[in-house]
């Protein structure tokens, strides 16, 4: 009889570590990239540690644009872009990512299929250097693991100020665009993504807070030299 009773505690203590180590693992696998990011973010903070995309500057400038990424030597962590056909860059958060071009925001199907591979450019809108609205978004849709399976490119979209920098590389070339403007706004808020602009606007938008359906954090950024 004791030693089925020993056997039993044996038993379940097994079980117990098992879902305890399971448990650990889950959160590391959900959380973990996250975490990187954000530890990264104010690693290279702390110590001043910039990301930069050097760039030498030709005569081939119409639209505001730029050829030639370049391997010039520059101050700081250099970041090679993932995409040059259609990619976005933030220097500030070391974001790098593909752009998936003209993705349906309505669809969730389209959209998930596209986040999995890079931050989704809804379709109808501009493209980088063209007057009009850019629009990217990249999030999640019910629960915080989502964001790993929906992109976290954008998770630290919040940190960016005006005058910060973000540059959109598409068919070859480079555009640098200015942060003027960011906002929490209502998920049933399309103005950000129906508006019209005479000029270059880039416009990217995420879940705020990440992995929540609360609200959109959407950040807008004008063409240099416009």
């Amino acid at each position: 009889m004791r030693l089925s009773h020993f056997r039993l505690v044996l038993l379940v203590r097994f079980l117990g570590y098992i879902l305890f180590i399971t448990g650990i693992f889950g959160v590391v696998l959900a959380f973990g990239p996250l975490i990187q990011v954000e530890a990264g973010y104010r690693y290279d903070q702390i110590f001043g540690i910039k990301h930069t995309i050097p760039t030498i500057v030709t005569s081939d400038t119409q639209n505001g644009g730029t050829t030639n990424f370049g391997s010039i030597a520059t101050e700081g962590e250099i970041i090679k872009p993932v995409s040059t056909d259609f990619g976005v860059v933030i220097e500030k958060i070391n974001a790098n990512s593909k752009v998936v071009a003209n993705v349906n925001p309505s669809d969730e199907k389209e959209y998930t299929k596209a986040l999995a591979e890079g931050v989704a450019h809804a379709a109808g809108t501009s493209f980088p250097g063209e007057k009009g609205n850019i629009y990217l978004f990249s999030h999640s849709t019910d629960a915080p693991w989502n964001i790993i399976r929906f992109n976290a490119v954008f998770y630290l979209l919040r940190e960016l100020e005006n005058g910060d920098k973000i540059v959109m590389l598409y068919q070859g070339r480079r555009y640098d665009y200015i942060v003027y403007d960011k906002a929490i706004v209502q998920p049933n808020d399309v103005s950000y993504l129906t508006n019209t602009y005479d000029e270059s606007v880039l416009t990217l938008q995420t879940c705020d807070p990440p992995g929540t359906l609360f609200h959109r954090l959407v950040v807008r950024a004008r063409l240099a030299g416009t």
